[in-house]
């Protein structure tokens, strides 16, 4: 009897896709709109600078010790398949329905916007562009996104590659330019970034660092993303801590030159109110090829929206695989072997999350939720190492940095609390613990109407999918 046909995702992401994943990930919207909101919220240009260095270093810290997680469960899903290794069913589905519905497309929407932020910028000059003309073009971006990574994996992985290029050239122009202001008008380095001056009027509330912090550690977002799709990367535990290590430690220092740059062109108070950052730097040094800023913008937040949603489908594909799901979107295509039922899920929650957010609320909701999350899984990754050493890790880091990071993710979820609530924040709350009306009777008890089959098959037929085992 012939052996029965399985279909798999394939792995076909070397070091160097890993790289780029990463780093084209992270270098996007938050570098081109977050300094002004750091800015703003702890009062210095010095501070500022260290808000920055210590989301690097956070985001270093944090990406090692998903590292060894991610070599010791190395299955794709990210927070949601560690959770459910580790704690079981029931948190691990609160885990997949808060990044599926919440974290994920909140996330797509604030680099959509980003995007269209950048596009509409040379020709709304001085003022505000029409909020329905922003939400259109995002719109477009996410769909255009959605299409490459449903059509293709490799196309996608190329356009990360490509589109890395393109940002590391504008980021190295940008701290360029900065170093040649420096040096032609000394008078800056008074005005902006003397030590004795640039900490004045910092604001030390909790409060005040928290949001400066999920500014910061929203431009460093993507350093997860490997761990989203273990099962597609080559040699994961030699390729996952490789490409972390480059790819971080190349947009950290990329990120301070740049925010030297910024601050070299401008005023504190010129970069506070600016609406995009990286058109009015360009306007200020390159005049009337300034617009060239506001294309290489919107091209590098396209790369980053890419990442994002290259990896934000392959949580809801796992979590589906896993049974807390529909199992229509646990498929794959059978001839492009995506899993495209999941992208378009993705996709159509990211579409409706667009519609009322605006891009500060939203990157400091998704911080908020986000880091819950990174919170628990951490806590697991040291339970496994003080109670379970045993277990195979071909990666291990000092148990130092993940409480490190701990630390950190329950200062970055409380302190905005703590000093200034909102009931938005309650919301999220209360959104996430509301799963369990869902978990109990169509997880738990296998609660699931004759209906949801038929819809299944219509769409395994419509959309031409089959179910996908685990890459070995």
């Amino acid at each position: 009897m012939a052996e029965k046909e399985t279909l798999r995702i394939r792995r076909i992401i070397g070091l160097t896709g890993g790289v780029a994943l990463v780093s084209g990930t992270m270098i996007g919207s938050g570098i081109f709109m977050s300094p002004q909101y750091i800015l703003a919220y702890v009062g210095s240009p010095g501070a500022s600078l260290v808000i920055w260095a210590l989301s690097g270093v956070v985001a270093m810290f944090a990406a090692l010790s998903y590292t060894e997680i991610g070599t010791i469960i190395p299955e794709s899903g990210g927070e949601f398949i560690y959770i459910l290794r580790i704690y079981g069913p029931c948190p691990a589905f609160f885990a997949a329905v808060t990044f599926i519905l919440l974290v994920k497309p909140f996330g797509i929407a604030a680099m959509a916007i980003s995007i269209a932020e950048y596009v509409m910028a040379p020709f709304y000059s001085g003022c505000q562009p029409p909020q329905l003309a922003v939400k259109c073009s995002a719109a477009v971006a996410i769909l255009v996104v959605a299409t490459i990574n449903i059509l293709n994996v490799r196309v996608a992985v190329r356009v990360q590659v490509v589109f890395l290029v393109a940002k590391v050239v504008t980021l190295t122009v940008i701290a360029l330019g900065g170093i040649v202001e420096i040096i032609q008008n000394g008078a800056v380095i008074e005005e902006n970034l003397k030590v004795e001056k640039s900490f004045e009027g910092t604001r030390y509330s909790a409060s005040a660092l928290g949001m400066a912090f999920y500014q910061g550690l929203w431009s460093y977002a993507g350093w997860y993303n490997l761990n989203y799709v273990t099962e597609e990367l080559k040699r994961p535990e030699v390729n996952l801590p490789r490409a972390l290590v480059i790819a971080i430690s190349l947009v950290t220092g990329l990120y301070l030159l740049v925010n030297v740059s910024y601050l070299a062109v401008m005023t504190p108070q010129e970069l506070m109110t600016s609406n995009a950052v990286a058109v009015t730097w360009g306007n200020k040094v390159l005049g009337s090829w300034g617009w060239i800023m506001s294309v290489a913008a919107a091209l590098s937040a396209f790369g980053s929206l890419n990442g994002t949603f290259f990896s934000g489908g392959r949580v809801c594909f796992v979590a589906a695989r896993e049974g807390h799901m529909p199992d229509i979107l646990s498929m794959a295509h059978v001839h492009r072997l995506t899993p495209s039922p999941a992208l378009i899920f993705t996709t159509i929650v990211s579409l409706i999350v667009l519609i009322p957010g605006d891009f500060q609320s939203i990157v400091n909701f998704f911080s908020f939720t986000a880091w819950i999350f990174y919170a628990i899984t951490l806590s697991g990754l040291i339970y496994l190492k003080i109670k379970k050493p045993e277990l195979p890790r071909p990666y291990s880091v000092p148990i130092i940095l993940p409480i490190l990071v701990l630390i950190a993710a329950v200062f970055l979820v409380l302190a905005p609390i703590i000093d200034d609530p909102q009931i938005e924040y309650l919301y999220v709350t209360l959104f996430i613990l509301s799963g369990a009306a869902i978990y109990v009777p169509f997880i738990h008890y296998k609660l699931c109407p004759g209906l949801l089959s038929k819809v299944t098959v219509f769409l395994q037929l419509f959309l031409e999918v089959a179910p996908a085992e685990k890459s070995l």
